[in-house]
């Protein structure tokens, strides 16, 4: 294979991948954003969720400067605005106010939320992994704002409310996909 060529052939087999778009703040206070696609939970309890930043990029350095991060969840609707705040801005550079995404405060930590995002989960370091030439972080969950439009009427996120964007390989951007329910089996005999 290729140098280099793995890469595309994980991202196009580890497929759909939600996206975690991240808001930080550096040590000087410029607000970050930018979307990981390489994001799940880490742990129930303590409630963790973690990201990968392939290469030390802006976000990475603002959580190891200020050790606070925030996981907006990105949406279909909001696909334009993700993408352009995936471009190579200079550091420094607020691509929330580069690219006019309305922001809000967050409960407990520092950078701010989308406003549009549908959930934010507010989040302190909890460690950094380093693998190869990514950086695992993980970050310890201490508020999740869910906007009351997107409760189900269990009090849950609606799957279907929300439309999740995913990342799929190359180019391609996956919406949100049929949903089929079907209850776990209980513990076999």
């Amino acid at each position: 294979m290729p140098p280099g060529g793995l890469y595309p052939l994980l991202t196009a087999s580890v497929v759909p991948r939600p996206i975690a778009w991240v808001s930080t703040v550096s040590a000087t206070g410029v607000a970050n954003l930018a979307p990981y696609s390489f994001f799940s939970v880490s742990s129930a309890s303590p409630a963790v969720v973690q990201f990968t930043s392939v290469g030390r990029k802006d976000s990475l350095k603002n959580i190891e400067a200020t050790g606070e991060f925030v996981i907006n969840l990105a949406t279909a609707t909001l696909i334009d605005q993700v993408n352009a705040s995936s471009a190579g801005y200079e550091h420094g550079v607020s691509e929330l106010e580069e690219l006019g995404i309305a922001s809000e405060p967050s409960e407990k930590v520092a950078p701010p939320r989308v406003a549009e995002s549908p959930i934010a989960i507010e989040a302190t370091l909890h460690r950094i992994v380093e693998v190869g030439n990514s950086f695992v972080v993980m970050g310890t969950v201490v508020a999740v704002a869910v906007r009351p439009e997107f409760l189900a009427e269990d009090g849950l996120p609606s799957f279907e409310a929300i439309a999740p964007l995913s990342r799929l390989g190359r180019a391609e951007w996956g919406l949100p996909p049929q949903v089929r329910s079907i209850e776990r089996p209980g513990s076999p005999s």
